[in-house]
């Protein structure tokens, strides 16, 4: 048993026969190691740019919000009527009158007749 934590600890299974197989492992964990940190490192770019994007939406929905309510307040007939009096341009005093259009075609020989 102490010879070998004696070996671990000088790493005679780098140096003695049959090395090769152990730094093919230790590569090989090497490898597996610096992808892993390299997936953890993309992983933490997308977190971050999820979380840049998230506040992005929220600040333009709330813009979004902002200027629908400054479009109703433009669009309500009291603001319209403001302005067109700046221009002396006053509403109607006399309700408007709907007007009814009957095609020619609808009208038969007798109703043009009449006419």
């Amino acid at each position: 048993m102490k010879d070998s934590v004696y070996g671990l600890l000088k790493a005679k299974y780098l140096v003695d026969q049959g090395s090769m197989r152990n730094w093919r492992f230790i590569v090989f964990l090497i490898l597996v190691a610096i992808l892993m940190i390299a997936n953890s490192h993309n992983y933490e770019q997308k977190i971050y740019r999820i979380s840049a994007l998230e506040s992005e939406v929220k600040e333009l929905r709330a813009e979004f919000v902002d200027r629908r309510s400054e479009l109703m307040e433009l669009k309500m007939e009291s603001t319209v009527s403001a302005k067109m009096e700046e221009r002396e341009i006053f509403p109607s005093a006399v309700p408007p009158k709907k007007i009814e259009v009957v095609k020619a075609k609808d009208k038969n020989f007798w109703q043009k007749l009449w006419e």
